[in-house]
């Protein structure tokens, strides 16, 4: 089943979860060639951040590259390479209600230029970032990857089905094997600065009042990111199949009041909360059944809640906060 040494295309290398995939794709042996926009939904320097310790290792090149822009992909990424894993995207739910025409672009528009990268230059393994959000309104829990109605409530998770649906065309029309991972609220260091668990420990740390929307019973998944990195790099020697869709959760949800309370407690502090109406495109909860990634791939996430806080306090207190 191995596949060592292996040169992986890897798109949005520069944020939360793309550098921490490249930094285990390169520990593992493999040669990584990343790109990233560097989008302005948060700052370049964060990213710059983030690429550093790839940047370090002779395996890792980098270019600056926009998914959207076909042709100059096609003319600067000219070596060989042996899959492709696609974590690149416009984030985020709320925005997305804001520009979905410009998450149309990217996200959809961007996958379908990477997808006829791969069939033109023969590469037969595709992994892609999916999201829990493409189940939206579901309450059959926990959501398992065979649930046939799916009810996505914003253009972002409407863009991530759009994705999926496009890999199953090329992986049937090409032999490219497309798996699919729905990743579930992943945290941990780097994490991006407007998800919660970022945006409210900063706050509270200054003591500053954070916004609860809605009553806090809003529940997530929470997965830690180094349990998805190996459900990515699982995925990326999986060869039972040419398409798939993937669960990767922690299989345990936990309340918007309960996550407030533990960063309290990590922390050592006391929350300021103002209270808030729901956002429109939040789901009242996410839960992933992770039965089929468990068994196909030997995904086991192992990080507990907590446990996983800690290790983003410790890497938050390192970033000159407060």
């Amino acid at each position: 089943m191995s596949q060592p040494n292996m040169h992986i295309l890897l798109t949005g290398a520069a944020g939360f979860i793309g550098s921490h995939v490249a930094e285990a794709l390169l520990a593992a042996g493999h040669r990584v060639t990343g790109i990233d926009n560097f989008d302005p939904f948060y700052s370049r320097s964060a990213k710059e951040n983030n690429l550093a310790a790839a940047k370090q290792h002779p395996g890792f090149i980098f270019h600056e590259l926009d998914i959207t822009d076909d042709v100059r992909i096609s003319k600067v990424l000219t070596d060989h390479y042996d899959a492709i894993i696609h974590l690149a995207a416009k984030a985020g739910v709320r925005p997305s209600i804001e520009q979905p025409v410009a998450y149309q672009q990217t996200n959809v528009t961007g996958t379908q230029h990477l997808l006829e990268f791969a069939r033109a230059r023969g590469i037969n393994r595709f992994v892609f970032a999916s999201s829990s959000s493409v189940y939206g309104i579901n309450r059959q829990v926990p959501w398992q990857e065979s649930d046939s109605m799916l009810h996505p409530i914003s253009p972002y998770a409407s863009t991530k089905i759009s994705g999926e649906l496009m890999g199953h065309v090329y992986s049937h029309l090409y032999g490219i094997r497309f798996l699919a991972l729905r990743f579930f609220t992943v945290f941990g260091p780097r994490q991006r600065p407007d998800l919660a668990i970022h945006a409210f420990a900063k706050k509270m740390i200054r003591q500053q009042p954070i916004q609860m929307f809605g009553d806090g019973s809003t529940r997530r998944d929470y997965t830690y990111v180094a349990d998805i990195v190996q459900g990515v790099l699982h995925a990326l020697l999986y060869e039972q199949s040419d398409f798939e869709i993937f669960n990767l959760g922690n299989c345990r949800t936990i309340s918007l009041q309960e996550m407030i309370e533990t960063l309290e407690d990590v922390f050592k502090v006391k929350a300021i909360i103002e209270h808030k109406p729901e956002q429109p495109g939040d789901v009242p909860q996410t839960f992933a059944d992770i039965e089929k990634a468990s068994r196909l791939l030997g995904y086991q996430p192992i990080t507990p809640f907590r446990e996983g806080l800690v290790h983003f306090k410790d890497w938050l207190l390192q970033q000159n906060y407060p």
